[in-house]
């Protein structure tokens, strides 16, 4: 800025600086999803993906570096949680993941998933100002109904949503409807069980009326059979509620696997016999470790 002092711009350089996440890498997937390693101030590094499709143009972000839940079926869970994201750090990959997608596909954002790396609701100060930056008119302007944010099921925090009347979709990583199973691939669900997250998800509904997202990777032989989706019936019916079955993703850390697609649709029948809201969401950028549960800093 010529138009300052050099005394004035000596001093700005030694009191100020600009934290901002900056575009390291870039992979582009077959099926033309796009994974981004982003490096930050301090040296370490997210990834975040963009999706396309035919009726949207997807950024999914990372909220920290790591994650301290250890979920067994997700590639973040063996990375130890170095630290969150500041406010801007998550903007600067909304804006960059945005930049992308004008550059490759000529097409904007359309909507945002806090989908990436950690657990949003752990930083949950930091999130909520992202979430107002990217949504204020000082910001981005984008409208915070095509924003979800995923939790692994955080029961005080939902309950802080709720009562902070957020516009935003939230969406529950469930992927198993009985407590013992679920706490034996998700640590989480010791301290915040299902019916105590039930109850948390009605109340979020109660205050907000959104109806939340219940996600659900389908792993073979872990919780893919007819019993757990009879399960999954069961809690559904306890809130307001529609369901992703999510085809799972390899990864090298665990020896789990993807149930295949038969399997799936077999499983999805039981939930649709029973009347609940279901969409399969099949697999994008796999071939680049950029699809769901895959994230591990693999540069």
């Amino acid at each position: 800025m010529t138009n300052l002092s050099l005394d004035l711009r000596e001093k700005l350089k030694s009191e100020f600086v600009f934290r901002k996440a900056e575009l390291y890498s870039k992979q582009i997937s077959r099926d033309k999803t796009i994974k981004v390693a982003f490096r930050l101030w301090d040296g370490n590094m997210v990834e975040g993906v963009l999706i396309p499709s035919s009726k949207r143009m997807t950024a999914c972000v990372s909220s920290q570096v790591g994650c301290s839940l250890s979920c067994k079926f997700c590639a973040t869970g063996y990375l130890e949680r170095q630290r969150n994201l500041e406010p801007a750090e998550i903007y600067d990959q909304v804006v960059l993941l945005g930049k992308l997608a004008i550059e490759n596909y000529q097409i904007p954002l359309s909507n945002i998933v806090y989908m990436g790396m950690g657990e949003p609701l752990l930083n949950y100060a930091n999130v909520m100002k992202s979430i107002e930056h990217i949504t204020g008119e000082h910001g981005l302007g984008m409208s915070p109904q095509r924003i979800t944010l995923s939790t692994a099921g955080i029961v005080k925090m939902i309950r802080k949503l709720g009562d902070e009347e957020v516009k935003f979709n939230l969406a529950l990583s469930l992927h198993a409807a009985n407590d013992v199973r679920r706490t034996s691939i998700m640590p989480i669900n010791e301290s915040n069980d299902l019916e105590s997250l039930a109850e948390a998800l009605n109340y979020f509904y109660d205050k907000t009326g959104t109806r939340v997202t219940l996600e659900y990777c389908v792993i073979n032989d872990t919780n893919d059979h007819i019993e757990e989706a009879n399960e999954l019936v069961v809690f559904a019916r306890k809130v307001k509620c529609k369901i992703n079955l999510i085809e799972y993703n390899p990864i090298q850390f665990a020896e789990y696997k993807s149930s295949g697609i038969e399997k799936i649709e077999k499983f999805a029948s039981v939930l649709e016999k029973n009347k609940l809201i279901v969409n399969i969401r099949r697999s994008r950028g796999k071939d680049i470790d950029a699809a769901c549960g895959q994230l591990a800093n693999k540069l």
